[in-house]
């Protein structure tokens, strides 16, 4: 996105039981069993809970847990002990066991907590016992989702965090919304970029530089990346609240990445073999987020996943950059050479035709395939919405014509050498962001092909883009498929922070491109979608500023949509 505007063995990633009712993820050593918990070996250091707890992946009847301990002297495992109240247990826990904080896991534990009661809340906490005394982390809330009924799912959902670029506000407002079932996140929790790359500037003014302080390649870089993204308040605040559904984009493990490779990563300056650094980066994410792993014991990209929300909606949390994707490629590779408006038509029709490519895909094919059945599962269980948590924007968008609309005074206030280019590239009424799934329209249309089969309601949600978007899905031949809800970023910079003097920058968009209903190329903040059997609505909400310290939050817009006999309408603004 920036470029637009600009098998590691998973030894001792084991599973264990504990105390009858408990699966564990993620724990150097088998947890120990409920009457083992008075005479558990103490860990002779000083410790402390520096980074939060969280909680992710809800299912009805289980939860991940999450923490992170800090060994602050001594050496070897911490053995740790997880708590899990209910409201009407009080004080004591409806579920306890040890597990074990160990360096080959950077010290990070997670529980995959079972036998619990479907759509009902519960607080958690942690202790690390030392030879001391305990030290005991913070509390959390988690939810489990309900296994049927009608009762409305509320979602917040939130992309694009970049430490350099400014305060994490959003994430504060986010872990104070009322209500939420989860938080979606679709990508770039993190960003790999050093202290001199995307962000450095400001990240010099706001005294919030990156650590480390070079691009991120190796294990030990990812994982002390991850370290300072979750040592901030707010972050940990909106974790603590309720619990995520994560999926990873591009930047965490490098920009504009695929399959084999990715734009930000260079093996002929040093950055090594490109399966290593994935694994590497791979293995981080697991290690320090609270998701649930689908092959316990092996690094795998084939992260994704569903998640049931009663009888009102399915969740697929969708994998789109590291297990099936095709080599991204942007206009700027094959534009630079072209000289003269006719060789630069050219080169870029015959580009648009070699994307249509039906061998390029987003997913692969073992997930297109598993999505296909996912999707008429869900919709012959009687669930009203299928909800794909998908990282980059469905919608064609196409550029408005600059070129034959903006005012000389207009075009001569764009300063930005990547903004110039598109003005005249502008005129030819192609996609202009062929990261997203106007690069791969084959995969696209086999998508909607699986929509239409199963007669799907299909709600996109969407990030990267660093902007917000309310649009309405149609495909090859102008049916409708669905609609998408496109959040703005945490704080990553969008389409606005680069164009100058074009107030009515949304607006264009909008009435260049028949699928986009709404635009907002301003601002940050996340995207509030609540679902009930009558309609699926999308609010809009911004934080005033991620420079100062201080900030408002602000409702932008809401729009809505209803399901038809087999679809959905099209977005209405409410």
């Amino acid at each position: 996105m920036e470029e637009i505007m600009s098998t590691v063995t998973r030894r001792g990633l084991l599973g264990a039981a504990a105390t009858g009712a408990l699966s564990l993820a993620a724990c150097a050593t088998p947890a120990v069993t409920q009457t083992d918990l008075v005479t558990a070996p103490s860990y002779d250091g000083e410790v402390e809970f520096g980074h939060g707890v969280a909680s992710g992946d809800p299912l009805p009847t289980k939860v991940i847990l999450w923490t992170r301990v800090t060994p602050k002297t001594g050496t070897g495992p911490i053995p740790v002990r997880f708590d899990v109240y209910s409201a009407s247990s009080g004080e004591t826990p409806i579920h306890s066991g040890i597990v074990s904080a160990d360096p080959s896991h950077d010290y990070c534990v997670k529980v995959d907590v079972t036998g619990l009661t479907p759509a009902t809340s519960y607080t958690y906490r942690f202790a690390a016992l030392t030879s001391a005394g305990e030290v005991v982390s913070p509390s959390g809330r988690t939810r489990t989702t309900a296994m049927t009924g009608t009762t409305p799912v509320k979602l917040g959902v939130a992309s694009c965090a970049n430490w350099q670029f400014g305060y994490f506000h959003a994430y504060k407002a986010l872990a104070q919304e009322p209500g939420l079932d989860a938080i979606v996140f679709l990508g770039d929790y993190l960003y790999e970029y050093g202290i001199d790359g995307y962000g450095g500037e400001t990240a010099k003014a706001l005294g919030r530089p990156h650590e480390p302080v070079t691009e991120i390649i190796t294990l030990d870089d990812y994982r002390t990346r991850h370290a300072q993204y979750k040592t901030d308040p707010n972050l940990q605040a909106a974790h603590a609240n309720v619990p995520w559904i994560c999926t990873w984009d591009d930047h965490e493990s490098c920009n504009d990445s695929y399959r084999t490779g990715g734009e930000n990563h260079n093996p002929d300056q040093g950055e090594g073999d490109w399966s290593d650094r994935k694994q590497a980066a791979i293995q981080a994410y697991f290690e320090w987020m609270p998701m649930r792993e689908p092959e316990s014991g092996n690094i795998t990209s084939a992260v994704w996943r569903a998640f049931t929300f009663g009888d009102v909606a399915t969740v697929y949390a969708t994998e789109t950059r590291l297990t099936g994707r095709s080599p991204s490629v942007g206009w700027s590779e094959v534009l630079s050479d072209a000289t003269g408006p006719d060789e630069v038509a050219a080169q870029a029709m015959a580009h648009f035709e070699a994307i249509h490519d039906p061998a390029r895909t987003m997913m692969g094919a073992k997930q297109e395939a598993w999505l296909t059945e996912q999707l008429a599962q869900s919709v012959a269980a009687g669930k009203t919405w299928q909800v794909l948590a998908n990282q980059v924007v469905m919608a064609r968008v196409a550029m408005p014509n600059f070129a034959a609309t903006l005012t000389p005074e207009q075009i001569a206030a764009q300063t930005v050498p990547q903004v110039q280019a598109m003005i005249p590239f502008s005129a030819m009424g192609l996609p202009w962001n062929l990261d997203a799934w106007d690069g791969y329209p084959a995969a696209r249309e086999r998508l909607y092909d699986s929509v239409q089969a199963a007669g799907a309601r299909l709600v996109t949600l969407a990030g990267d883009t660093h902007t917000a978007w309310a649009n309405t899905l149609a495909d090859d031949e102008g049916k409708r498929v669905g609609v998408e809800f496109a959040c703005a970023s945490i704080s990553s910079p969008g389409m606005g922070d680069y164009i100058s003097d074009i107030p009515d920058l949304g607006e264009r968009f909008a009435a260049a491109n028949s699928e986009v209903d709404w635009f907002d190329p301003w601002g940050h903040g996340y995207t509030l979608v609540t679902l009930t059997p009558e309609r699926v609505t999308g609010e809009f909400v911004k934080v005033s500023t991620i420079t100062d310290p201080d900030f408002d939050v602000t409702r932008v817009a809401t729009y809505q949509a209803v399901p038809e006999e087999a679809g959905v309408s099209a977005l209405s603004r409410v």
